[in-house]
């Protein structure tokens, strides 16, 4: 089992043939991948940096749909406000013109005691002032 790289060059240095050396070479590949079972799975500086990119490409992509969509919610709720804007304005228009139709009413119901009451006044005046 060799422990260093000055064995492994050693090994290499000493071995007669391609072959052997080969096997040096494939033996010391055996021990590293037991030696670090996972060194397949380590991430290099490119993998991050790419993930990170595509990262970057779909946190945008989410953002535009959300600003989207923000943005057909607010004009929905715009026409909403508006619609209802309306039809609270067609409600205050229609009880204006309740309220002064009763008024009037009122007013004309006052005027048809009150004008029989003040000739009944001048009158009673008149029959008083005969009187004396």
């Amino acid at each position: 089992m060799m422990a260093s790289v000055v064995e492994l060059y050693e090994a290499l240095a000493s071995a007669p043939d391609d072959r052997a050396r080969a096997r040096v070479i494939a033996e010391a590949f055996e021990r590293l991948e037991e030696r670090y079972p996972h060194l397949p799975d380590l991430a290099t500086q490119q993998h991050l940096r790419e993930t990170e990119l595509r990262l970057q490409r779909e946190i945008e992509q989410v953002r535009a749909n959300l600003t989207l969509q923000i943005e057909q919610l607010r004009g929905e709720v715009q026409s909403q406000i508006e619609q209802l804007r309306g039809e609270v304005q067609s409600q205050i228009e229609r009880l204006r013109g309740e309220v002064k139709t009763d008024i009037e009413r009122s007013r004309n119901a006052l005027l048809a005691w009150l004008i029989p009451l003040m000739l009944a006044q001048v009158g009673a005046i008149a029959a008083l002032v005969k009187l004396l």
